[in-house]
């Protein structure tokens, strides 16, 4: 079977940040995941693939993940999904704004995109797994993890997203909210064995301790 997966990674913005494109490749629609900093570029970028960008998908709503969203809402027929917990966040959009709960799905085209809860830097971060792969947002990055200090942080729920993210296939490849590797891609399988985040395994306690200062 043709493996129609259509997906983009693309940093932009001071903060580093990844914005990606994943779609159905023979359908020509895609969705942007974290509408921030240089929406115009990504839309660009889209268009020259001949992809027609239907929606956004948050994983969070720090201000360096949403800043373009009114920018993607106003030049294309989009819907933004978010978590439930942090819908409310997006002021003045709230008629274009789909909350979403772990578990739930949307296709786009033929690909279909799994929402996954995961708390712990905000109260609705949220990964999405599509094919394998995990769009993982502030959640889980090449050898590290998000900050737990910001307001609507956990790290008790951070420790146990994670938990649920080392549980996954191995060959999942990991695809991380920011540039913060010399590789922009990394797989579980390397992370349960380099992250020290995800290294201690069922600890808890050594968890808080890692995360005390960050």
């Amino acid at each position: 079977m043709m493996n129609n997966l259509y997906l983009r990674q693309i940093e932009v913005g001071p903060m580093e940040n990844f914005v990606y494109l994943i779609g159905d490749k023979q359908k020509k629609e895609c969705v942007i995941v974290d509408p921030a900093w240089e929406v115009d570029r990504v839309l660009r970028l889209a268009k020259e693939d001949g992809m027609t960008v239907t929606g956004g998908l948050v994983t969070h709503t720090h201000f360096d993940h949403v800043n373009g969203s009114e920018d993607l809402l106003s030049a294309t027929k989009s819907k933004i999904y978010v978590h439930k917990n942090e819908a409310g966040y997006l002021k003045g959009m709230q008629s274009d704004v789909h909350p979403v709960e772990s578990g739930d799905k949307l296709t786009i085209g033929d690909i279909e995109i799994t929402f996954m809860h995961t708390p712990g830097h905000t109260p609705g971060s949220q990964c999405f797994l599509v094919q394998g792969r995990l769009v993982s947002g502030d959640t889980l990055f090449i050898n590290a993890c998000g900050r737990c200090d910001l307001p609507g942080g956990n790290a008790e729920e951070m420790y146990h997203s994670l938990r649920r993210l080392s549980s996954l296939d191995e060959k999942t490849i990991l695809l991380p909210g920011h540039n913060y590797s010399d590789h922009p891609t990394s797989t579980i399988a390397a992370e349960n064995q380099n992250n020290p985040y995800l290294k201690i395994g069922e600890s808890l306690e050594t968890f808080l301790r890692l995360r005390m200062g960050h």
